[in-house]
């Protein structure tokens, strides 16, 4: 029987595991964190992906936790509205999009392999060493073992892809921005609705996923160069925040405490991984870790669901799945570039620019799905 190890418990490694599990092969995930992370922001599947989750029959669990957010209203500096909308009048649909929490996500895939998959949780892989047997691998608890197989589907800052292809700044694009995201008090009373405040290149916002006590808190905003010297040190991720937005109105201040105080702060830069090659040997690199296009396109997780199907049908042909998977990647990838992000312009004159057209949505009906999320026939591995 074929063994397989996958790094990554959150989107792609569980799909993964899924569809390996389903053709016989013996599979074992192991995740750096305690447990799963439960509730989150929202993500959405759309397009090709939603192909991948009805194959699963998750259709009607997801439909279940489905978010439906009801409008996105835009503030100026003073908090006035510049406008409110319906989602899909920005990110396109056609009404058969899902909108779910990412651990609602990550919770649903694990339900549904926990029985079939092995999971190691609070370890991490810290060695790989390929020989014509297999690969062996070295945990960070000192166990050992040898694999058939390594697939790397732990992120963006994935530790298979430095072990293996090296550092992650020679496939990093920063695209210009950083953002930080926690969790406080909803004492606006929002309901299933975002607000979002802009200062030339600075957003903040409140995302209401349902009628809870809490709601998500973002600070975005736009920095020259990538902070890679903040991505693991927490007091200076909120040190740096705190300084982009000392003296900003509205809610800001209480944003920028919040931040300070909240104890699921999560820090990063809105950035790509294009690598010219997703594999190596008997290794190989699944979802964010291999492709992240950045939040931006809203199509992280719907690339690493619909990767982790093409990948499970080419387990033996690692080149097939690059040459299923890489146009469909570079068409989503190509839909944002550095710097110029519709939620977050630079400047004064942009930002104007921005809320006008914002404002002409208003009445228009919601768009027509993205041709470039459909873009991949799904092949039929059955």
């Amino acid at each position: 029987m074929t063994s397989v190890l996958i790094s990554g418990a959150s989107i792609a490694g569980p799909a993964l595991a899924f569809w390996l599990a389903r053709r016989g092969v013996d599979v074992t995930v192991v995740e750096k964190s305690h447990t799963l992370r439960g509730g989150g922001y929202p993500i959405d599947i759309r397009g090709t992906a939603l192909g991948v989750v009805d194959r699963m029959g998750l259709l009607p669990r997801l439909r279940e936790a489905h978010v439906d957010t009801r409008r996105i209203t835009f503030l100026n500096a003073d908090g006035s509205t510049v406008a409110s909308i319906r989602p899909d009048a920005i990110a396109g649909g056609d009404g058969s999009d899902l909108e779910v929490r990412r651990g609602d996500l990550a919770e649903i895939l694990h339900d549904t392999v926990r029985d079939d998959v092995e999971f190691l949780f609070d370890n991490s892989i810290v060695a790989l060493h390929e020989h014509p047997g297999g690969v062996d691998v070295t945990f960070r608890s000192g166990l050992q073992r040898t694999y058939d197989r390594v697939i790397g589907a732990d992120g963006l800052h994935s530790t298979v892809r430095s072990l293996v292809f090296g550092a992650e700044e020679q496939f990093h694009r920063y695209l210009g921005y950083c953002f930080a995201g926690f969790t406080l008090p909803n004492h606006l009373g929002l309901r299933q609705e975002a607000v979002m405040w802009n200062e030339p290149g600075r957003a903040a916002a409140l995302y209401a996923v349902g009628a809870g006590e809490s709601v998500h808190g973002f600070l975005s905003f736009g920095l020259a160069e990538a902070p890679f010297g903040a991505f693991r040190d927490p007091d200076a991720q909120r040190d740096l925040v705190a300084s982009v937005f000392e003296g900003d109105g509205w809610e800001v201040p209480g944003l920028v405490k919040a931040m300070n105080e909240a104890d699921d702060l999560f820090f990063d830069t809105v950035s790509q991984i294009r690598m010219p090659q997703w594999s190596s040997g008997r290794v190989a690199l699944a979802g964010d870790a291999a492709h992240a296009p950045s939040f931006l396109t809203g199509q992280g997780s719907s690339l690493a669901l619909v990767g982790a199907y093409v990948l499970a049908g080419h387990l033996d042909d690692f080149a097939a799945y690059e040459r299923v998977m890489r146009p469909f990647v570079l068409a989503n990838q190509d839909l944002v570039d550095v710097g110029n992000a519709e939620l977050f312009p630079g400047t004064a004159e942009a930002l104007a620019a921005r809320n006008e057209a914002l404002r002409s949505r208003e009445t228009l009906p919601a768009e027509a799905a993205r041709p470039e999320h459909s873009a991949l026939t799904l092949p039929d591995f059955s």
